[in-house]
């Protein structure tokens, strides 16, 4: 990853063009933003990290082939990556060359590599929690629509099951396409109008996301009575579809850019102060910035930047990122994050209605589902 005789090459890969550019243009940000800060507090053992910088275009293919261009260049480490097609696009060549890559976004969980840091949301710190509050606050008849890759599917056969174990019945499931037309919008509109359920839950990403929340306003769906709850749509895509269209839907995530802390108000600060006043940041924004400090404390301490070192290093690290205190945890290389759940204002913002008494336990094979932790509610929530 370097040497005492030249800088600590670290790759940052999301895209700033393609279908979730919208939010991977705040990774990408924020990616910068950390590095920035490092090298401005003196880099790693006083040497600096430099940023090699890419444009996948939200394109898997695309993400292989920069991956393999970064390893050329010498890049060990790559933080990056958004969709789950292109995280599994880029593992393998990862994994040949022995690097690490750092994911900041939530995903499907059932999934380890050795050479992959995750620090986004597994299933159990937010499908798990999302289910308990549908079947708490709303009826039991579910609608699920996502995008056409990976994580949608996934994620929906574990909704499926967390519905069912808690008396819910999933009406229908849909996908379309990540770049969907006005007809294929249209059709899931209608179905939703037919089967008018008590619930949808949405898994759509980037512009197909903002698509379909701007057709549901089009269509004057009740949300107080028939919400959208999703794991996805966070404050990017809602200032690309405009707060109206989004208001009184829910999202559940470890981080909402509302919290009420000091470290996230300096998180938000200096994020705003580089991107502009009202530049909106989510949970894979937030995992995106407090993953670079993750790294360079544990090389810090390790005294050494090489790939098993820091794996070796970064079990001992605890950081007071913007949602609270996160780690690593060494068997799964997974992260202990904040399980929230927000409901969208007016502004465009989150105003959290549930939240976790403490970090919960990333679980990413599910293999104790059941999580308690619920401490903080919002009245009539």
């Amino acid at each position: 990853m370097g040497s005492r005789h030249g800088p600590i090459k670290v790759g940052v890969l999301f895209s700033q063009t393609g279908v979730t550019s919208v939010v991977e243009n705040t990774q990408y940000r924020a990616a910068l933003l950390g590095i920035e800060e490092v090298n401005a507090a003196g880099g790693v053992n006083g040497v600096e990290l430099e940023p090699v910088l890419s444009d996948p275009a939200s394109d898997p293919a695309t993400f292989k082939r920069e991956a393999e261009r970064m390893v050329a260049y010498g890049v060990t480490l790559i933080f990056g990556c958004y969709m789950s097609s292109t995280r599994r696009a880029v593992l393998p060549v990862i994994e040949r060359a022995g690097a690490l890559l750092f994911y900041p976004t939530l995903y499907e969980g059932f999934e380890f590599s050795a050479n992959c840091v995750y620090l986004g949301a597994a299933p159990n710190q937010n499908s798990v929690l999302l289910a308990d509050f549908a079947t708490q606050t709303f009826g039991p008849r579910y609608y699920l629509v996502g995008s056409n890759y990976v994580f949608p599917y996934e994620s929906n056969r574990i909704m499926r099951d967390l519905l069912a174990s808690r008396g819910g019945k999933v009406l229908e499931e849909r996908y379309v396409s990540l770049r969907p037309s006005e007809e294929d919008i249209a059709r899931v509109i209608d179905e939703i109008g037919r089967l008018s359920p008590d619930v949808v839950f949405s898994t759509m990403v980037g512009d197909g996301a903002t698509a379909f929340y701007r057709a549901f306003d089009r269509a004057g769906f009740d949300r107080a009575r028939m919400p959208i709850l999703s794991l996805t749509t966070g404050e990017p895509e809602i200032a690309a579809m405009g707060a109206g269209a989004a208001e009184g839907h829910y999202t559940s995530a470890p981080y909402f850019a509302s919290i009420a802390s000091e470290p996230n108000r300096r998180f938000v600060s200096a994020y705003r102060a580089a991107n502009g006043p009202s530049a909106p940041i989510s949970a894979c924004t937030e995992a995106a910035y407090f993953q670079v400090h993750l790294f360079a404390e544990a090389a810090r301490r390790s005294g050494r930047t090489s790939c098993a070192d820091i794996l070796r290093a970064l079990p001992t690290v605890e950081y007071d990122a913007p949602q609270g205190t996160v780690w690593v945890e060494g068997r799964s290389q997974h992260t202990y994050l904040h399980p929230r759940i927000g409901r969208v204002n007016r502004a465009g913002g989150f105003d959290i209605v549930r939240e976790s008494d403490a970090a919960v336990r990333p679980d990413p094979y599910m293999v104790e589902p059941e999580v308690a932790g619920w401490g903080r509610f919002a009245a009539g929530h």
